[in-house]
């Protein structure tokens, strides 16, 4: 059986205005990955990966370069205990 993750994300750099949430989205949904992304006020991205190691792995490489125009200074992951909780990523406000 595969290993379930769940882990929460901020990305730093030029970021917002650069469609980074609906590439993460069309990313997430590409890889299976379930969950949220959303801009938060600090100019940050936040986003929240649940899927299986190897698929949320995947999308974190994913996020370390972003769309073609952003350019990410940090990727900072915090692991947490996999809930379940989400059959869809989205983007929320």
């Amino acid at each position: 059986m595969e290993e379930k993750v769940r882990a929460r994300v901020v990305i730093s750099g030029r970021v917002q205005g650069v469609f980074f949430r609906l590439e993460t989205k069309h990313a997430a949904d590409r890889y299976g990955v379930f969950g949220w992304v959303k801009n938060q006020r600090d100019r940050t991205v936040e986003a929240l990966f649940e899927g299986s190691k190897e698929k949320v792995d995947s999308i974190l490489e994913w996020c370390k370069e972003g769309p073609p125009i952003a350019k990410v200074h940090r990727v900072d992951v915090e692991w947490e205990d996999y809930k379940g909780e989400f059959d869809i990523f989205e983007i929320t406000y």
